[in-house]
């Protein structure tokens, strides 16, 4: 499971300012869609565990529900940014990051491919991964060709290493991005949504969890911590079986659970909640 970075949440700056948030709410909407955040300067150090905004060298915030990241325009020297799995619509903020190398995006609410247009000129650029965006549509050749040929120095694509033939194939078969894309209305994006089914919620957080091996260590190793090993799938001990490694595990999840900071086990209740949801749905449908 990908975890969030820990925020300490020290107190920069004057000690007579007011504290403010980590993250700067958006007011909930009449229509219940539920707020989204903006990321903030503090927020941003708390993460980074930085003194200054020039001095950040990596940054993840995944899963915060961050829709506004202008202040992305203010680091630099940031070489590593996570923003998977929250409500980005833009990335003109991310032009700035003129020594970023890897970027994740994995999950939010990038529309247009013309958003592109924000990161030709990242000169160092080497890892993007943009995919379960709308963006994506349902041709993800002509998406996958189109990244390619206005970023024909990335090395790696959503997981997947870039080739010198599919280099030849984007001057083809990919679109060009010349012109930034239209300005709309950011709140109108796919926000996480307090009317939807409890159906849809449960496979909203399924997917959220379900990062790949490479970008959970990639997180991980923000962190401090060590890189998860693959292993083979298991199934539940039976009824009178070993139970010792399934007591192992749980204690390793309760030990994992301290390196989350509030929205991280905000996430993580949401998950387990939704998970029981679904599980109970399936024990009432098996006993009719």
């Amino acid at each position: 499971m990908e975890v969030m970075a820990p925020a300490p949440g020290a107190v920069l700056g004057n000690a007579s300012e007011v504290p403010t948030p980590a993250f700067a709410k958006r007011p909930e909407k009449p229509d219940g869609r539920a707020e989204t955040m903006k990321l903030t300067r503090k927020a941003v150090l708390s993460r980074a565990k930085a003194t200054s905004l020039g001095g950040v060298r990596k940054l993840n915030c995944w899963g915060s529900r961050i829709a506004d990241i202008t202040i992305c325009r203010e680091l630099p020297n940031v070489e590593v940014i996570t923003f998977s799995a929250n409500n980005i619509s833009s990335l003109e903020p991310i032009n700035q990051c003129q020594k970023l190398t890897e970027l994740y995006l994995r999950r939010n609410c990038i529309s247009s491919l013309h958003e592109l247009f924000h990161l030709k000129k990242l000169p160092y650029l080497r890892i993007l991964w943009m995919s379960e965006n709308p963006c994506c549509g349902s041709d993800l050749h002509h998406y996958r060709m189109t990244v390619l040929r206005n970023l024909p120095s990335l090395h790696k694509l959503d997981n997947k290493m870039v080739t010198e033939e599919e280099l030849s194939h984007a001057l083809l078969e990919g679109e060009e991005i010349t012109t930034p894309p239209v300005k709309t209305d950011v709140d109108s994006c796919c926000q996480y949504s307090n009317t939807e089914s409890s159906t849809t919620e449960s496979t909203t957080e399924n997917e959220l969890v379900n990062f790949s091996l490479e970008e959970t260590n990639k997180i991980r190793e923000q962190l401090g911590m060590k890189p998860v090993v693959p292993r083979e799938k298991f199934s539940p001990p039976e009824v009178g079986g070993n139970r010792k490694k399934w007591n192992n595990i749980l204690s390793a999840i309760m030990l994992l659970l301290e390196e989350l900071d509030s929205e991280g086990l905000e996430v993580l209740h949401q998950t387990v909640g939704n998970k029981l949801q679904a599980l109970q749905k399936k024990e009432l449908h098996e006993d009719r």
